[in-house]
């Protein structure tokens, strides 16, 4: 398939079909078992073929159906490691295989977005795209002044496919729900919908992304690529090489997945305090580790980086790998070219502003607050101001202590100086949420999301996810210290002594209670680890001194 399928009823037949194919697999699983073959392997081959046709649909149509897809792609880490391997090799398949348009599209949307003359606009241009993404894909060119360019350009019918799908997945989106235990897909979807006309919009997606290039123009640790031009259906940026953060996933150093984790924590927490604005699509493909300034690329990308293939160093969109750390890293390790110190010096490359919250003030300081009290054992506290905002509904009466045990296993990142996230945490977290059986699963369905925060919680969760793809060791309460409003106590940021209250590891004991994250707004929140308080708050430690200066100065900007 070579163009975006615009036809509802193609569309609509492909994806009806996914639920009988479900139902079909299940059937034959039933008669291969009742032929004396292990549960076992039956259930395993049962996910490779469900994960294979799945995502090849997906894949293909592109729209919403690709969208969910990569918005699954950072869950993949929940899964049980003995079923993990054939999602997480279907995930990465669907990002690196999206069939391109034809060029004879392409050449009608830039002629339609920027007139007869488009070349000119270029001294050269690449027919054949870099990537592909849900609504669009991407093309290399050199600019008319001699800049190196990404040409993101929208597949024609995108915004009605991409309607169309998330309106027929949600039917069926309680099938989609042994992909990720843990993960309620339904509101995941509903929230899609509710932002398409931002998705579509490269107007609004260049603003944003002007935005930030500006707050970040000279910042040591993120690289956001200056916005050369735009329209409704075309944008033009400068060019960013980098190794993508799906190949440090895969086989980057230990230095290399440190770093990264720590620039990812520290954007998601920083961006909306220097920005007003949340970066809302956290996935691998979208993210860049760049080596330090004056390194070739070429250097640190390896011998599966070559330049300008999809998911390798020097291109603008990525994919969303998983491959154990063991497999074999890019080389060389920081350490070993440049010092045990300079690994430092590695940036963060940040693509893709088509989804953003805005947030004028930051993040909400009752995040941040009811972190640094669910640290301390407050669970009065905790309850009350929880019940304040809405996440504890009038008509629900619940146990303070049962609603702080409930929260600080999720919390566990923001308790000591540094966290080791894994595969291996996230899966323990959705395995006790999942269970109907679990008391914390009970808990979770009678707390309430307010629709303000589903999309900070979505963004947090994401970003935990990719952290757990990257095996990172991250200093996680630094950034909160530095970056969350609410996580310092008044006292700790204008000078006090009030710290010795917070919890550095040693607080209440984590009693082992399953946690949950937030579900649908009105709703209930038996979806992954973090609880909507975490969707702000993956905790880290850090130093008071210059976080505090940092955090100051952030909120006297905005």
């Amino acid at each position: 398939m070579s163009d975006l399928p615009r036809k509802a009823v193609t569309r609509t037949a492909k994806l009806a079909a996914l639920p009988f194919g479900f139902a079909g697999r299940a059937t034959w699983g039933l008669g291969k078992r009742l032929g004396g073959r292990s549960a076992e392997l039956v259930a395993r081959e049962v996910q490779q073929r469900t994960a294979d046709q799945l995502f090849k649909t997906l894949g293909e149509l592109k729209g919403g159906a690709m969208k969910l897809g990569q918005a699954l792609s950072v869950f993949e880490s929940a899964l049980p490691e003995e079923v993990a391997g054939p999602y997480r090799a279907a995930l990465t398949k669907l990002q690196e295989a999206a069939p391109p348009m034809p060029v004879r599209t392409v050449h009608g949307v830039l002629e339609e977005a920027l007139g007869t003359g488009w070349r000119d606009l270029f001294l050269s241009f690449d027919d054949q795209p870099a990537a592909a993404a849900s609504i669009g894909q991407v093309h290399r060119g050199v600019w008319l002044d001699g800049r190196d360019v990404a040409v993101k350009v929208q597949y024609p019918g995108a915004g009605e496919a991409l309607l169309s799908d998330l309106t027929q997945l949600s039917r069926f989106a309680r099938l989609l729900g042994p992909l990720v235990p843990g993960v309620d897909i339904k509101p995941l979807i509903k929230e899609m919908r509710d932002r398409v006309s931002e998705e579509l919009d490269y107007a609004l997606e260049a603003r944003a992304q002007e935005e930030h290039a500006a707050e970040f123009a000279d910042d040591p640790d993120v690289v956001v690529p200056g916005v050369v031009l735009h329209s409704d259906r075309v944008l033009v940026t400068e060019w960013m090489d980098g190794i993508p953060l799906s190949e440090v996933i895969e086989r980057g150093t230990p230095e290399q997945r440190d770093r990264a984790g720590q620039l990812l924590a520290r954007f998601l927490f920083s961006g909306p305090a220097r920005t007003g604005l949340l970066h809302a699509d956290p996935h691998p493909g979208n993210f860049r580790l760049l080596p330090p300034v004056g390194e070739p690329v070429e250097k640190w990308a390896g011998e599966r980086g070559s330049a300008g293939k999809p998911g390798s160093a020097g291109t603008p969109h990525g994919t969303s790998a998983g491959a154990s750390p063991e497999e074999g890293a890019l080389a060389p390790s920081p350490r070993d070219v440049t010092g045990p110190d300079d690994s430092r010096e590695w940036r963060l490359g940040v693509l893709d502003f088509g989804t953003v919250d805005r947030l004028p003030g930051g993040l909400p300081d009752i995040i941040g607050e009811t972190l640094r009290m669910t640290l301390r054992g407050e669970a009065e506290t905790v309850y009350a101001t929880l019940r304040r905002a809405g996440f504890v509904p009038e008509s629900v009466d619940l146990d303070p202590e049962a609603v702080l045990g409930y929260l600080l296993p999720v919390i566990e990142p923001a308790r000591g100086e540094e966290f080791t996230f894994s595969r291996s945490w996230l899966r323990t977290q959705a395995a006790r949420i999942a269970d109907p059986r679990s008391p914390a699963h009970q808990l979770g369905r009678q707390l309430n999301l307010p629709p303000s925060y589903l999309l900070i919680h979505r963004v947090t969760l994401s970003t935990i996810g990719v952290l757990c793809q990257l095996g990172a060791t991250v200093r996680l309460r630094e950034e909160l210290d530095a970056w969350l409003p609410g996580f310092l106590s008044p006292d700790e940021v204008y000078g006090g002594d009030d710290a010795d209250g917070r919890d550095d590891g040693d607080g209440p004991e984590n009693e082992g209670s399953p946690t949950d994250s937030p579900g649908e707004p009105g709703g209930h929140t038996d979806s992954l680890p973090l609880a909507k308080e975490e969707s702000g708050e993956s905790g880290g430690s850090g130093e008071s001194g210059e976080g505090k200066v940092r955090r100051a100065r952030a909120t006297e900007e905005v």
